[in-house]
C-alpha cells in the first residue's frame, strides 16, 4: 500500500510541475522515486504533464550502483554506448527507455527527486555570475559547472556528493547545474514542493519582470511568410509548418539580437539547433538567399527565423514541433532577460553544443519529437469552409485524419469552436484551428487567410464547402431567398478563390514541384437541373463555371482549381433536420409528386442511385485526395453520385 501512494505521489508531483511552463518546457525535466531495491524514473518520450504510471522505467538499484563502480571506455560514442547497454540490462519493465540523468537520481539518497528547468533558475544558470550569484543565494546547494550530459556529468555529480558527504556529514538537497536546470531531493513530495517555492521566491525578487504584451504583426506577412515557407519545404526537404509570434519578447530579442543568438541549454539545442537566423529585412529574395546559405553550412533547414516587422518564425517539421519550438526559444529569451541580473548571459561553447549536436542520446529525443507521418495529407495546411458541423466538419475529420492542418472556417463560433478542439484530440502531429468566417465578406475571407498564413505558414488547399439550400418554386421564392442563395453558393466561392489564390500564387512561384489546390464542394445539382429547386442549381452551376474559369487562369501558377459534386447526403442534418432539413422542405414544396411523408421522399431520392446509398463525407474525402494527388487536371467536375448522375 505505501508503495502505492508512493508511486501516486510521484506520479501527482510530476503532472503539477510538468503542466507548469515556469518550471517544464516541451515536455523536458524528469522524475523519480526509490526504495532499497528498486529506482521508479520517468521513461524516454513521456511529458511529465501527463504522464502515469506506465510513463516510468523500473530499474535494478544493484545494478546502478555498478554502473557507478565500472570504469567505461575514453572514447566518447563507446562510453555512450556502454552506458546506454547497461541502463537497458538493469531496466526491469522492457520497451522504456530510462531517463539519461537515471544515475544521477539513483546516487542522491532521497526518496523522491525532481529534476525541473524552472525559467528564474535558467536566468541565474546561464549568467556569466552563476557560480558566485548562487552561492550567495543559495549556499545549502551544491553547484556544479557545466559538464556534458550522460556519464560524464553523472560522475562528477557522484564524485562532488561524496566530498559533500565527507565534509558536512549531510546528503545535498538542491544541486544547480550550470546552464542546465536543478535537482531537488527529499523524502516528500511536500519537501520537494516547499524547497522549490522558496527557491522561486528568492530569485524572482533578485530579477525585473520580462516585457509583456502583443505587439502587431506587419501585413507584409502574408506576402512573406508564404513565400520562406516553400523556400524551407522544397528540393525534398518535407512540407515545414511555421508558426509567427509577435510580442514584447520577440522585439526584444531582435533588438538584443547578441544576448539570444546562441543557445544556453541542451533542450535548447534539440528543440531550436544551435545556430538562429536574424534576417535583415522583409525582402523575400534576400531572405531566400539568407536560408540557402544557412542550410549549406549547417546540413539542415533553421528552426529559429527572426524578422523585423514580423517577430518569430517558427520552423517545425510539423505543427506540434513548430509549437515546440516556439516555446522553447521564447522561454530562451526570458533566460537572457533574467541573465541581465547576473552579468548578462552565458552561452554554451562550441565544443559543447558539437557534443550535444552529436550525441545519440539527444538524436533519440530528436527522432521522438519529430513523430511519424503517414496521412495522405501530411503537412498540408487545409482551410474547410462550413465546417463547424454537418458534411462540412465529415470532411475536415477525414483530412485531419490523414495529417493535415485544419482551420474550421464558420460562422457558428460555439459550435466551431467544439468541432476544433475535438480534432485536436485525434491529431498527431498536426493541428487544427477555428476562425469565425462570414463567407460572404471579402475583409473575413482576408482575415482567414491571414490567421491560416500566422498560425501554420501557409495554405496549401482551401476547401470551399459552405453552402445553403432553399427550396421553392416560382410562385413562392422570395428574390431576397434567391439572393441570399447565390450569395452564400456562388459570390463567396469567388471571394475565397480571389484571397486564397493570392497566397497560394506566392508559394508556388518558389518552388516548380509544388501545386496548391482550391476545391468546390458543389453538388450534382451543378450537373443537372433540380425542380422547385433552382436557386441552389443555379448557384451550383455557376459555380461549375466559375471552377473551369478560376481552372484556366491559375493553370500557369500550378494552382489546381476543381469540384467535388457530392450526391445526396442522406444522413447529414442538411437532408434529415426535422425542421429545416431538405426532406421536410421537398415535403412542403410538393417537389416530390404524390409524397404524404419525409420518408416517401428519402424512397424517392434514395430510387434515383443505382448503388441505393447516401453520399457521405468519407466519399467526398476519397475524391479531395484525388484532386490533390494529381497534377494532371484541373477544372474538373468530379461526380460522387452513387451513380445517379454519368458524365459524358
Amino acid at each position: 500500500m505505501e508503495m502505492n501512494k508512493s508511486i501516486q505521489d510521484l506520479i501527482e508531483i510530476s503532472r503539477q510541475y510538468g503542466a507548469d511552463p515556469r518550471y517544464v518546457i516541451a515536455g523536458g525535466g524528469n522524475t523519480s522515486y526509490k526504495d532499497k531495491e528498486r529506482l521508479w524514473v520517468k521513461a524516454s518520450g513521456h511529458a511529465l504533464a501527463t504522464i502515469d504510471e506506465d510513463g516510468f522505467a523500473v530499474l535494478d538499484r544493484k545494478l546502478l550502483a555498478q554502473m557507478g563502480r565500472r570504469r567505461y571506455s575514453s572514447d566518447t560514442a563507446v562510453r555512450e554506448e556502454q552506458v546506454k547497454n547497461d541502463l537497458a540490462v538493469a531496466c526491469l519493465t522492457k520497451g522504456r527507455r530510462p531517463s539519461v540523468e537515471t544515475s544521477l537520481h539513483n546516487c542522491m539518497e532521497w526518496r523522491f527527486i525532481v529534476h525541473l528547468h524552472p525559467t528564474l533558475a535558467g536566468g541565474l544558470m546561464c549568467s556569466q555570475r552563476a557560480a558566485e550569484a548562487c552561492a550567495e543565494l543559495f549556499p545549502e546547494a551544491l553547484y556544479i559547472e557545466y559538464t556534458d550530459p550522460g556519464y560524464t556529468l553523472f560522475r562528477k555529480v557522484f564524485n562532488r556528493i561524496k566530498a559533500w558527504r565527507a565534509a558536512k556529514g549531510t546528503e545535498p538537497q538542491v544541486i544547480f547545474l550550470q546552464n542546465h536546470g536543478i535537482f531537488v531531493g527529499a523524502d516528500t513530495t511536500d519537501e520537494i514542493r516547499r524547497i522549490y517555492d522558496g527557491i522561486m521566491k528568492k530569485l524572482k525578487a533578485h530579477v525585473e519582470a520580462v516585457p509583456e504584451g502583443d505587439a502587431s504583426v506587419g501585413e507584409e506577412a502574408v506576402e512573406f511568410v508564404p513565400a520562406i515557407r516553400t523556400i524551407l519545404s522544397r528540393a525534398g526537404r518535407g512540407l515545414k509548418t511555421i508558426q509567427v509570434t509577435s510580442n514584447a519578447l520577440t522585439q526584444w530579442a531582435l533588438e538584443s539580437w547578441d544576448a539570444v543568438k546562441a543557445p544556453f541549454t541542451p533542450d535548447g539545442i534539440v528543440y531550436c539547433k544551435s545556430e538562429y537566423l536574424r534576417l535583415g529585412s522583409t525582402d523575400a529574395d534576400a531572405a531566400e538567399k539568407a536560408i540557402e546559405r544557412y542550410i549549406a553550412r549547417r546540413g539542415h533547414t533553421p528552426k529559429v527565423i527572426l524578422v523585423p516587422g514580423i517577430g518569430l518564425l517558427a520552423v517545425g517539421d510539423h505543427a506540434k514541433n513548430a509549437r515546440t519550438v516556439t516555446d522553447v526559444f521564447l522561454d530562451a529569451v526570458k533566460i537572457a532577460w533574467y541573465a541581465g541580473s547576473w552579468g548578462g548571459v552565458h552561452p554554451m561553447n562550441r565544443r559543447q553544443i558539437a557534443f550535444i549536436d552529436n550525441w545519440e542520446v539527444e538524436n533519440y529525443r530528436r527522432k521522438v519529437s519529430a513523430g511519424t507521418s503517414r496521412g495522405r495529407v501530411e503537412g498540408k495546411t487545409i482551410i474547410v469552409t462550413g465546417a463547424a458541423q454537418g458534411f462540412g466538419e465529415g470532411i475536415a475529420r477525414e483530412l485531419i485524419r490523414e495529417g493535415a492542418n485544419i482551420v474550421v472556417a464558420d460562422l457558428n463560433e460555439v459550435t466551431g469552436e467544439k468541432t476544433a478542439a475535438a480534432f485536436n484530440t485525434i491529431c498527431r502531429s498536426n493541428r487544427a484551428l477555428f476562425v469565425k468566417t462570414n463567407v460572404a465578406e471579402m475583409d473575413s475571407i482576408r482575415a482567414l487567410v491571414r490567421e491560416t498564413v500566422l498560425q501554420f505558414g501557409a495554405l496549401d488547399c482551401f476547401v470551399s464547402n459552405a453552402g445553403v439550400a432553399r427550396a421553392g418554386d416560382l410562385e413562392t421564392l422570395t428574390p431576397e431567398t434567391f439572393e441570399f442563395v447565390t450569395k452564400i453558393n456562388y459570390h463567396a466561392f469567388f471571394y475565397c478563390s480571389k484571397v486564397a489564390s493570392h497566397v497560394m500564387k506566392i508559394q508556388t512561384a518558389r518552388d516548380p514541384e509544388y501545386f496548391a489546390d482550391i476545391i468546390q464542394v458543389n453538388s450534382k445539382s451543378g450537373l443537372v437541373g433540380s425542380k422547385a429547386n433552382y436557386a441552389y442549381a443555379g448557384s451550383k452551376f455557376g459555380g461549375i463555371g466559375l471552377t473551369q474559369s478560376f481552372a484556366l487562369e491559375l493553370a500557369p501558377f500550378r494552382v489546381k482549381v476543381n469540384a467535388i459534386c457530392p450526391g445526396n447526403y442522406l444522413d447529414g442534418p442538411l437532408w434529415s433536420d426535422p425542421e429545416k432539413g431538405l426532406f421536410i422542405q421537398y415535403l412542403n414544396a410538393g417537389k416530390v409528386p404524390g409524397a404524404k411523408t419525409v420518408a416517401d421522399v428519402r424512397e424517392y431520392y434514395l430510387s434515383k442511385v443505382p448503388m441505393r446509398k447516401g453520399c457521405n463525407p468519407e466519399d467526398v474525402c476519397k475524391a479531395i485526395f484525388y484532386a490533390i494527388d494529381q497534377t494532371g487536371e484541373t477544372g474538373q467536375a468530379i461526380p460522387v453520385t452513387g451513380g445517379q448522375v454519368m458524365l459524358s
